[in-house]
């Protein structure tokens, strides 16, 4: 595209210069600043010119751009920034010869630039840099007008951006909300669990207030036993001074009873004070006996221990208000609420559950898998975990049980049934002892017992989670 010096602002008044064919410029005669450009425009402006520099002759590139020009294109432009944009306002004519090549690249963008004339599409950061260089009639305003929709494009930016971030903040705040609903739900589930086991503290203070009250009124019936006893004592000394006197009037008759009055007397009160240390030791006994039961020391032993070392022998009664303890559920959901209170005592019925979950094994690959399944629930809840099955005489080289995990077999004459209500006749009072089988007549045993019994669905899905 042929192409003449364009309109200079910097020309001094001395040189005027014909503006170039085209572009309807009139001849300046006046030198004004260089414009203000856009970051945008300036760095549009500088990476043309750095693109085709290499392909001016070597002759036409300034001094100070030779060594420029041979950078690599990518550092060419980031480099040579600041001596290129000297260059294209100190030198017009470089500027031709770069406006000429840039012109020619740009196409119909460039001729249409070079007239004036902007199509309203294209960008207005090539157009200003398109203007700058080849600087037609109005290039100042086209970039003004650059700088102004670069400026909206910033506003639009910032704009997005406060948008995005409060979107994010909503976002952020949703979730915030749901955790707080999720953390809320959790506060609700453990203010019912503790108010649950404070009910259960409430019932064992009063049992303990019973007790002690029932401890207190024996006491003050043996004060009572004791002050009737002494009384009588001086009763009966009182008689014998009296039969004492009565012997002295009667001589040697008189001193005779007077000795058996004596030897009765010492007799009588042999007993009573027999009788008052029998008292005492029994009152005293009982309150260490109550002392030892409000602060138990650690024993190394659990019941379950004493039923799996001698569990040939007779079944004992079951302890009185075990009752209490029972609670009528099968619900498979509530073995980790059962598993999560304190000392619980986990009894699985050994093969209900492994023929009702992996029954297609053998019986070796059935006990192998549901008691490594147990070892995790032990490792994880800590809880004790005994595992019941039948028939010991059939069991040769079993491998040892995990950590945590008792193993006992019935024995021959005795079913693993009988031995697992044997376990829960065990357990004290209060203690939570939760039973895994699906047989009813063992859930409805161990109820009676004050057992949790529980499906083996409910142990078979808590398998399948670990």
């Amino acid at each position: 595209m042929p192409l003449t010096e364009p309109h200079d602002d910097r020309t001094s008044p001395e040189e005027p210069v014909v503006g170039a064919p085209g572009t309807g410029e009139e001849p300046s005669t006046t030198v004004e600043p260089e414009p203000t450009l856009p970051e945008p425009v300036r760095q549009r402006i500088v990476t043309l010119t750095a693109a085709v520099l290499p392909g001016l002759p070597a002759d036409e590139v300034p001094v100070p751009l030779r060594r420029v020009a041979k950078f690599a294109p990518n550092r060419r432009a980031r480099l040579g920034a600041p001596v290129i944009a000297a260059q294209l306002t100190a030198d017009p004519l470089f500027r031709q010869r770069v406006t000429a090549r840039v012109l020619a690249d740009a196409g119909d963008l460039g001729a249409a630039v070079v007239e004036g004339t902007a199509p309203a599409a294209a960008d207005p950061v090539e157009v200003a840099a398109l203007a700058y260089l080849a600087r037609p009639r109005g290039w100042r305003e086209l970039i003004d007008a650059s700088g102004e929709a670069v400026r909206a494009e910033a506003d639009s930016a910032v704009v997005a951006e406060l948008v995005r971030e409060a979107e994010q903040r909503a976002t952020r705040a949703e979730h915030d909300r749901a955790v707080a609903r999720v953390e809320a739900e959790k506060l609700r589930d453990e203010l019912a669990r503790v108010r649950e086991e404070l009910g259960q503290l409430r019932e064992e203070a009063r049992q303990l207030a019973r007790t002690l009250r029932e401890t207190q009124a024996r006491e003050r019936k043996a004060t009572e036993l004791l002050a009737t006893e002494r009384g009588r004592a001086a009763r009966a000394a009182a008689d014998a001074d009296a039969e004492l006197r009565r012997a002295r009037a009667r001589l040697a008759e008189a001193e005779a009873a007077a000795g058996v009055a004596r030897a009765s007397a010492k007799e009588a009160r042999s007993v009573d004070d027999a009788r008052l240390w029998l008292l005492l030791e029994t009152i005293g006994q009982a309150a260490v006996g109550l002392r030892r039961e409000l602060a138990l020391d650690p024993v190394d032993v659990l019941p379950a221990d004493f039923v799996a070392d001698a569990f040939a022998d007779q079944p004992g009664a079951a302890p009185a208000g075990a009752a209490t303890r029972a609670r009528d559920t099968d619900d498979p959901a509530r073995l980790d609420q059962l598993l999560a209170l304190p000392r619980a005592h986990l009894v699985v019925d050994g093969y209900n559950v492994t023929k009702r979950g992996f029954g297609e094994m053998s019986l070796e690959q059935q006990r192998k898998r549901l008691i490594t399944g147990l070892g995790g629930i032990a490792a994880q809840t800590g809880d004790e975990v005994t595992v019941v099955f039948d028939g010991a005489e059939r069991i040769h080289g079993l491998p040892p049980a995990p950590r945590g995990v008792r193993v006992l077999f019935s024995r021959k004459g005795e079913t693993a049934d009988e031995l697992i209500r044997r376990l829960v006749r065990a357990e004290p009072a209060g203690r939570p002892v939760v039973v895994v089988s699906s047989d009813r007549e063992v859930a409805d045993g161990v109820r009676r017992h004050g057992a949790y019994p529980l499906g083996a669905d409910s142990l078979l899905r808590r398998l399948a989670r670990s």
